[in-house]
């Protein structure tokens, strides 16, 4: 028989949840994108992603630029969440074979590209876990229970591929900064042409004073 939490356990339980909810991301530090550098685009495979919110809230508040949705694809960095998953894992049954905890899993799969198609961050897989235990007779307790730590995973993803895409620009700046084309020069002008002129000898045939 598996031991189950007690009802005032399970509130503690709760309330310790709650208050980890509302914990806000902060880097450290600003992220070390260089001042020159594009404005980032958060895009999301994932219709309506909570999650890409979650990415431009944080970008702000530690000292990037989020690009607007009307900027051009080459004047940005693209950070691109490719795939969202989301899975309940069985991890303990009672006597009559009912599942008791899960394992609530959340995956993801990232990449950060330049507007030239420079790869800033190659593609890369984060998967993040919280057990919580689901009695049988109680589905809306559950219900509840599973949705706060939902909105914890997408908190820490959010700040997982940040730190990820601030560890990579840390390393080298430079990778993040656009590459410029090189101005044009003026080509010479051929001779021969319109409005070219070309200084040689005296013609023998002029005229001697």
């Amino acid at each position: 028989m598996i031991a189950t939490a007690s009802p005032p356990a399970r509130a503690l339980l709760f309330l310790a949840t709650l208050a980890l909810a509302g914990c806000g991301f902060h880097l450290r530090d600003r992220i070390a994108l260089p001042s020159d550098a594009p404005p980032v685009q958060v895009y999301s495979s994932t219709p309506y992603s909570s999650l890409v919110t979650l990415l431009e809230r944080n970008l702000r508040n530690a000292g990037a630029k989020v690009a607007d949705e009307g900027t051009a694809g080459g004047e940005v960095l693209r950070l691109e969440v490719l795939s969202e998953r989301w899975g309940d894992l069985p991890i303990a049954i009672d006597e009559q074979g009912r599942a008791q905890e899960f394992s609530l899993r959340y995956a993801t799969v990232f990449t950060a590209v330049l507007g030239d198609g420079t790869v800033l961050v190659p593609r890369q897989s984060v998967e993040l876990a919280r057990d919580y235990v689901s009695p049988p007779e109680d589905a809306t307790g559950t219900s509840s229970e599973r949705e706060i730590l939902a909105d914890e995973l997408r908190r820490e993803m959010a700040a997982s591929i940040l730190r990820r895409l601030d560890s990579v620009v840390r390393a080298d700046p430079s990778r993040a900064r656009p590459v410029r084309a090189p101005e044009a020069t003026p080509a010479a002008p051929v001779p021969g042409e319109a409005g070219a002129t070309e200084e040689g000898p005296a013609s023998l045939d002029a005229p001697v004073r």
